[in-house]
């Protein structure tokens, strides 16, 4: 296992006992590096990486000469999902992409029922406008997040609406700084290409059924091109609801 993603690994599960369970009083002192090292199997430097990182966010604190010790105000960590402390969101990849195979299929679905012809006009406009941009070689991440942001808007569900580009955007943000998005872009965009003309033929059509079955297999594309989560892509559990 790479140094980084098991650093990774003792960063989650100190957040975890720290911030979650509680199990250290706000302001107690973490155990002496060589003991907490021991209890988590894993070397001093990993652990210090790991701890690093956890100061960087404010839930520990190095006093110098004295050791470290966890943060006075905890608070502004325990306020649910709102994908802000996107340092931690690097090494979310897997578990967002997850999110998005949860709702996104269903969005498109709710799109097909629900989008006036206005909208549904929109977003073959802006699927058009993304497929120009791919096949002149530019950059499709913007045109990318308006096609989707679109059909998001076009199931009328307000929460879906504020929640979904809160994800995507912690999803850009992972990608970009975790390395992942270092894949094979190119074959990305071929996917891009393919997928969203399905899901546009499927939305014109007024297909529900269609639409969630190609949003379900662009996602699975994403995940496989990224190197992400091989147990999650195998499960069947997405295709089990089409």
């Amino acid at each position: 296992m790479a140094k980084k993603t098991l650093s990774h690994q003792v960063e989650d599960t100190l957040f975890t006992v720290i911030v979650r369970e509680e199990r250290f009083a706000r302001g107690q002192k973490l155990p002496n590096e060589l003991e907490l090292s021991k209890t988590l199997g894993v070397s001093r430097t990993t652990l210090r990486e790991a701890v690093r990182s956890l100061v960087s966010q404010g839930i520990l604190e190095v006093r110098r000469g004295k050791g470290t010790y966890i943060a006075s105000d905890l608070d502004r960590h325990r306020d649910g999902p709102t994908f802000k402390n996107f340092s931690r969101i690097r090494t979310r990849l897997r578990d967002l992409f997850e999110m998005r195979l949860i709702f996104e299929p269903e969005i498109a679905a709710l799109a097909c029922r629900r989008a006036s012809a206005e909208e549904m006009a929109e977003i073959i406009r802006l699927g058009r406008e993304e497929e120009g941009v791919i096949r002149a070689g530019g950059d499709r991440t913007v045109p990318d997040q308006r096609f989707h942001q679109a059909i998001v808007a076009a199931s009328h569900n307000e929460f879906i609406i504020d929640l979904v580009p809160t994800i995507n955007e912690a999803v850009n943000i992972a990608i970009t700084d975790n390395g992942n998005g270092a894949g094979d872009g190119r074959l990305l965009s071929d996917h891009t290409l393919h997928d969203h003309a399905q899901i546009m033929d499927f939305l014109e059509a007024r297909d529900a059924k269609g639409a969630r079955y190609a949003m379900t297999i662009h996602l699975h594309h994403a995940m496989r091109i990224l190197n992400i989560a091989d147990d999650l892509l195998h499960d069947g559990a997405a295709a089990r609801e089409i």
